[in-house]
């Protein structure tokens, strides 16, 4: 093994962690997580979390750590992604970091700007006044206050929108101008494997449509009844399906509406983290393999 650090990237249900889970037991690995939904604690299979048999063949670190009512950013996973990477060296092990979200492989191998905190008085005051005028009209003013605090930003955004509108309502600088300035990377001088999943479109909608039909038989409409309490701006709630399957309990949709909606939405996530590899990863590798062992194996070259 010629790297220090292993880095799986791929959309949803690409069989990245089956891959990750096979390579850390050729390699004495850790897996540590980059999954945002896979921290929750509360969501174990609506996002599809490692289960006790994929715990036990192979140590597992971030996975289920945060609470779903938390406040968790980038930032936060950096901090646990630092702290994970030094106990994985420590212990002699290799640190695989698999998931499918590029903001945090991003985190850790470009860094992180170092925005300052933003005082908890102006988030509810910046939050409170979208709910108030609407998420159009918040946008617009936002827009209206600083053209590039929404540059690249949808309305439907929320979750971007109020970080771009509270960064900006703290310091009088858009979110942007904090962002071109970014700190150490933590894998800065570390030697790194880096490898995108990127199976064929029709193969990979097989499989995230077989694996959703497999979290509604493993009790995802259960799983999602004990989180109708979660806030609406709270991450979590951007949790693939469960919108769906509230609607499910609320009576405003069938279960197989519900299904067929939800595996629409994982489609489209899944190419939109598709292109997101494609554009800000290309110099990653890039392998369309499907068969675990052939994916091991071309990633064995390259370690």
């Amino acid at each position: 093994m010629s790297m220090d650090v292993v880095l799986i990237a791929g959309p949803t249900a690409s069989g990245k962690s089956e891959t990750a889970l096979v390579l850390a037991e050729r390699l004495n690995g850790t897996l540590i997580n980059a999954d945002s939904m896979q921290v929750y604690r509360e969501a174990r299979i609506l996002t599809a979390r490692p289960d006790n048999t994929a715990l036990a063949r192979a140590p597992h670190l971030l996975f289920g750590h945060v609470g779903v009512n938390d406040a968790y950013s980038v930032a936060s996973y950096q901090a646990d992604a630092i702290a994970a990477l030094e106990k994985v060296r420590a212990s002699g092990r290799i640190p695989i970091f698999v998931g499918g979200t590029g903001l945090y492989f991003a985190a850790l191998t470009q860094g992180l700007a170092d925005v300052p905190p933003v005082p908890e008085s102006v988030r509810k005051s910046v939050r409170s006044r979208r709910i108030e005028v609407g998420a159009e009209k918040f946008f617009d003013e936002l827009r209206r206050r600083h053209p590039l605090s929404v540059a690249g930003l949808q309305i439907s955004d929320t979750q971007r929108v109020l970080r771009a509108a509270e960064v900006l309502e703290a310091t009088g600088r858009p979110l942007l101008e904090w962002q071109s300035n970014r700190g150490v990377a933590p894998l800065c001088g570390l030697r790194l494997a880096c490898f995108v999943l990127s199976p064929p479109r029709p193969e990979l909608h097989t499989r995230l449509e077989q694996r959703f039909d497999q979290m509604v038989t493993a009790g995802a409409l259960h799983e999602a009844g004990q989180l109708k309490e979660l806030a609406p701006v709270r991450s979590a709630s951007k949790i693939l399906g469960l919108r769906e399957l509230w609607a499910v309990l609320d009576d405003q949709m069938t279960l197989a509406a519900a299904i067929l909606a939800a595996k629409t939405k994982t489609r489209q996530y899944a190419k939109r983290q598709l292109t997101w590899f494609r554009h800000r990863m290309a110099d990653w590798h890039g392998i369309d393999e499907m068969e675990t062992l052939t994916v091991i194996a071309s990633m064995l070259q390259h370690c």
